[in-house]
């Protein structure tokens, strides 16, 4: 397995995240994670609403340096309590005191806000942040599932005032959902941000026909037509389904890292073994073709504007941009 950089920053993640969500046994996890590490992998990513998740992965962890722990604080530890969930500063260290005691580990490598909460200002929840790194309980940070210009404004304003800014972004990403690619991926790219990408699988839909997550008949036709796409690609390069969809993610940005949920060895395996399939041109334009997507304005009106004369006069289509 090879690894990245985090972000801006200089910490090293392998090419596969795992999503620990679904472990529930500690005999289980503990071989997923040994086979997960034995491939190289060292990303482990949890909640504090994920159950027992937390406790689990502080029971069976045993080497606690070699991993990076990725967990996420927002949502509510009691029902009954308003400021048991949030972006606030209460329950943020109320959050992180609890994450750190079911981990039994005195920091967090990587502390994800795990939810956009709309009623804190983003200048408290960075605040409150960079206060628990400069604590010393917290790494690196990161933001999940929130709109772009959150994400932008949150980093405008650590770039602003010297706080610790998000390294990194996670949200879902598959060929059945890829949404992000209208604002959330380019503000990602253009802010250095890396992308964790959630369901990657779109919840087992193109894993193939042997997950049992997944009532086929149930899907729509476009969630059959995505999965016999990927499943004809897969014949056709003697891979795996889970492999090609996690492939076409992997080609379609650097930035992007799966964030895969795996419950047995076996998947270990493959999903490892799938990080050196490279897809070529035509594979992906068949995929792609299967599932119709636009990005919808102001994407392609731009995408329009950009080469034509009338919006940037006689040399449009002569400037060559950065990297070009």
């Amino acid at each position: 397995m090879r690894y990245r950089l985090f972000g801006r920053t200089g910490l090293r993640v392998s090419e596969l995240f795992l999503g620990t969500m679904g472990l529930d046994d500690e005999a289980e996890a503990r071989r997923v994670i040994n086979a997960y590490a034995d491939a190289g992998g060292n990303v482990l990513d949890t909640a504090s609403a994920y159950g027992d998740g937390e406790s689990l992965l502080g029971a069976v962890v045993e080497r606690r340096d070699r991993f990076v722990i990725a967990t996420k604080y927002t949502l509510s530890h009691d029902a009954a309590d308003p400021n048991a969930s949030g972006n606030h500063r209460k329950n943020l260290r109320s959050s992180l005191e609890r994450s750190l005691r079911r981990l039994r580990t005195d920091h967090i490598d990587v502390f994800w806000v795990h939810l956009w909460d709309r009623h804190t200002p983003v200048e408290e929840t960075m605040r409150a942040l960079d206060d628990a790194v400069r604590a010393g309980k917290v790494l690196y940070v990161g933001i999940s599932d929130a709109p772009a210009w959150v994400v932008a404004r949150a980093n405008t304003l650590a770039e602003w005032r010297d706080w610790t800014p998000f390294a990194g972004l996670q949200v879902p990403y598959s060929l059945l959902n890829r949404d992000i690619e209208r604002e959330l991926l380019p503000v990602a790219e253009a802010l250095g941000l890396t992308v964790a990408a959630w369901a990657p699988l779109a919840s087992g839909v193109l894993a193939g026909g042997s997950s049992s997550r997944v009532d086929h008949a149930a899907l729509t036709e476009r969630e059959r037509a995505a999965a016999r796409a990927v499943h004809e690609v897969a014949n056709d390069l003697g891979a795996r389904p889970a492999q090609v969809a996690l492939a076409w993610i992997r080609a379609k940005s650097s930035a992007v890292i799966p964030l895969c949920g795996m419950s047995s060895v076996d998947q270990v395996a493959e999903n490892v073994e799938g990080l050196g399939l490279t897809l070529p041109d035509e594979a992906i334009e068949r995929l792609e073709g299967a599932v119709e997507f636009t990005l919808g304005f102001p994407g392609d009106f731009i995408a329009e504007c950009e080469p034509h004369p009338f919006a940037f006069g006689d040399s449009a289509t002569r400037v060559v941009g950065r990297g070009r």
